[in-house]
């Protein structure tokens, strides 16, 4: 299972809106073959493991979804494994989506042995996009990545913040775009940083993420890098009801879309409603401040940065304090080092089909 997992993550950035799949097939003891889905639209993990073994009668296979029941772009993979005739059947994570769902069951009734529940936990953190997809329509799947120094601070006194984090850490976050549908942040990261908030590693997703900038007042200068190049990249300003119009006349003709929407919740509804599932919030402090006080966020991406600056901007902005025995602790999925610098990922509860 932990190898399945392992694979699942080749088709991140490639098989979205489709999950991330791994298979591996055993028999007598050992591994035969395995897969990834590389990408969307391509036959599934469990198909391509399948196809590359010789003799598939009496095997085990290892999948770290609930295999599918339904046809859509490819054919059923319960049914293929039971064409195959394969034995048993180990799954982490039950799919429960309306269209694929179900294929546990159809294996069993074919009097194959299913077993489920394997590192679910890991499973369901790795799919933790799909799986909001599936239980959540209001609002999309939030992340939120910092890059910190210990102390907790994004830029130092004067507000340089480039660059905090090492480059293996920023590869790592071109990749981790990637897998996302957007990126977002608010209006003053925006200015003062003028990022370009594209792709620019290794791996090009197959749907560039759409860049999103929050403004309450509606103030996005047309010289940013993000209005320049909007006729390209999809872009869109989501402001104030109030600003709303003004904010359309400036920006008229650059290909941004202006959105009006008022309150975090709402705005991150008026995002869902545009069709974005996931969205990975970069900055600045206030913005993410604002969404960890509203409950908003899923998942935080921290890379923590060993210097100390002392003073500086805090990565989380000015929040209300929290008894200790009032504040619930977040579930860790990865911890690892990246270059010097140490990269956190925690989620505030484990989306699965049990929670």
């Amino acid at each position: 299972m932990e190898r399945a997992l392992e694979l699942a993550l080749e088709g991140w950035g490639r098989v979205s809106p489709n999950p991330l799949v791994g298979a591996v097939l055993l028999k007598d003891g050992r591994v035969v073959a395995e897969a990834a889905h590389a990408e969307f639209g391509a036959p599934h993990a469990e198909v391509v493991a399948l196809s590359a073994c010789d003799d598939t009668r009496g095997a085990t296979c290892v999948v770290n979804l609930e295999p599918c029941a339904h046809s859509g772009k490819t054919p059923p993979c319960a049914d293929a494994l039971i064409e195959a005739g394969v034995s048993r059947v180990v799954y982490a994570v039950d799919d429960f989506s309306e269209e694929a769902g179900g294929g546990a069951e159809k294996l069993k009734a074919a009097g194959i042995e299913v077993e489920a529940g394997l590192m679910r936990e890991e499973a369901s953190a790795l799919n933790a996009q799909f799986l909001w997809a599936q239980r959540r329509s209001d609002r999309p799947f939030i992340a939120l990545k910092v890059a910190t120094s210990l102390d907790g601070l994004l830029a130092d006194e004067s507000g340089q913040s480039q660059w905090i984090s090492g480059d293996e850490a920023r590869d790592h976050v071109q990749w981790l775009r990637a897998g996302f549908d957007s990126i977002a942040v608010g209006r003053r990261t925006v200015a003062v940083d003028d990022p370009q908030l594209t792709v620019r590693g290794d791996l090009t997703p197959r749907v560039p993420p759409v860049r999103v900038i929050l403004s309450k007042s509606g103030m996005v200068h047309r010289d940013l890098a993000v209005v320049r190049t909007a006729k390209e990249v999809r872009t869109i300003v989501v402001t104030g009801s109030h600003t709303v119009e003004r904010t359309e006349k400036d920006l008229a003709g650059s290909g941004v879309e202006v959105v009006a929407a008022d309150g975090l919740s709402a705005v991150l509804g008026k995002l869902r409603e545009l069709g974005l599932v996931s969205v990975l919030v970069e900055g600045g402090g206030s913005l993410a401040g604002a969404l960890l006080e509203a409950h908003l966020v899923d998942r935080i991406y921290w890379i923590q940065a060993p210097l100390w600056l002392g003073v500086g901007v805090p990565a989380f902005g000015d929040r209300a304090g929290l008894p200790l025995e009032d504040s619930k602790r977040w579930i860790v999925t990865e911890r690892r080092p990246l270059g010097p610098d140490t990269l956190l990922v925690v989620d505030r509860e484990l989306c699965s089909p049990e929670s």
